[in-house]
Order: C-alpha cells, then sequence, then structure tokens
C-alpha cells in the first residue's frame, strides 16, 4: 500500500487469511466441477465375463436326506520367533457360516438289497447308512471380523497378488464345522428321513409293509 510516498507491507494475518480464502474457494470449486463431472459423465459397469464353459456333467444318486447350518469364529494367530508381533505375525478373527449335507448313497444298491415276498404285499431294503458331506462354506454370511498384521506381513501383502489371503481361516472354518457336524445327528435325521421316503413311495406303489435296513454295503 502506498500512502504518503511509503510502501507498506500487508500485515501476515492479512495475507494468510487471503491464502486460506484463496484455498477454500479452490476447493468449493474443484468439489462443483468434480460432482458436475459425475452428472455429465457419470458411472457405468460393464461387465466383460467371458462365456461359462461346461467342464463335466457327474450323474447323482444321492439322497440328500438332511442338511445343518453352522456358524463358528475362527482366531487364527501366527506368531514369528524372535521377532515381535508388531514386526511379524498376524491374527484374523474370521466368522465362517456354512452347511453340512447328510445323504444316502442309493446308487451302491444292488439287486440282492431289495427283497420282495411273493405276494408283493411286503419289501425289505438294505442301505448302506447315510454319510456327511463336505461342509459348503456360504461366502455372503462368512466374513473377517478383524485383521492384524505385522509391518513385515503388510509390505508382504503390498507386493503380493492376493493381499489378506483369508484360504487359511477358511479352511480352518471349514474343518471344525465338519468335525461338529460329526457331533450332531444328521445322519440319524438323514436315514429316518430317507425311510420315510421310500416308504411313502412304494407304499404308493401297493406295498403294505416297508422294511429298510442300514449297514448294507
Amino acid at each position: 500500500m502506498l500512502l504518503g510516498g511509503v510502501v507498506r507491507k500487508a500485515p501476515r494475518w492479512a495475507l494468510a487469511l487471503a491464502v486460506a480464502a484463496l484455498a477454500a474457494g479452490v476447493f468449493v470449486t474443484g468439489a462443483r466441477l468434480s460432482s458436475g463431472f459425475d452428472g455429465m459423465f457419470g458411472e457405468e459397469t460393464k461387465d466383460r465375463t467371458g462365456p461359462v464353459l461346461l467342464k463335466s456333467i457327474q450323474d447323482m444318486s444321492r439322497y440328500q436326506a438332511a442338511s445343518g447350518n453352522f456358524q463358528v469364529v475362527v482366531d487364527l494367530e501366527k506368531d514369528a520367533r524372535y521377532l515381535p508381533d508388531a514386526l511379524r505375525g498376524t491374527r484374523v478373527l474370521y466368522v465362517g457360516a456354512g452347511s453340512v449335507d447328510a445323504y444316502v448313497d442309493l446308487g451302491r444298491i444292488d439287486e440282492g438289497a431289495v427283497t420282495v415276498d411273493k405276494d408283493r404285499g411286503s419289501a425289505t431294503l438294505r442301505l448302506p447308512h447315510a454319510r456327511l458331506a463336505e461342509p459348503a462354506l456360504d461366502p455372503d454370511r462368512s466374513y473377517a471380523v478383524s485383521k492384524q498384521r505385522g509391518l513385515l506381513d503388510r509390505l508382504g501383502d503390498f507386493f503380493s497378488d492376493n493381499p489378506g489371503d483369508e484360504r487359511a481361516v477358511q479352511r480352518l472354518a471349514a474343518r471344525h464345522i465338519a468335525d461338529a457336524a460329526q457331533e450332531t445327528s444328521l445322519v440319524d435325521r438323514a436315514e429316518a428321513n430317507t425311510t420315510t421316503m421310500l416308504r411313502g413311495l412304494l407304499r404308493s406303489l401297493g406295498f403294505e409293509e416297508v422294511k429298510v435296513v442300514y449297514g448294507a454295503g
């Protein structure tokens, strides 16, 4: 400012206020431009997935007679010997939800497994015991609650094609679910349901007495 032939500099607070106002103006203008661009151009999602290839077809002879739903919280921790957790180590809390089916393999029944009396009034079926299928995790109900990784592990994730790999906790969750299914009555329920189904089927064909025995094969 020129006053009486003397040039006076603006005080520092005035310069700071001017810079702040300019920055705020740039920010608001940028935000408006960005929102304007979004409105003009928007976002478009394109699915470029290739055709689905049928690899094989298998004939199924299993009668799925019961299914159990399970949930487990996996707490998996891996430590490195002689290194602190902050440097090397991982800990993952993972909620695994899935199901286990119980089935009777009707494909293992041979001709001698079914006996019918002369009057075709009664029939006896000898079936193998029900078995448990492999557990199937539900990706929509399974998720990681928290992940803790040391510095070296985080650096490893940065250079890895699959950072934060959850396959280890998924396999562990499936194993725990499989073990839990063994302790339930799924097998007994499957055999009871199979018996009910076969009795209803054979009685509709005219058999008055239907006996189902498990343990063959």
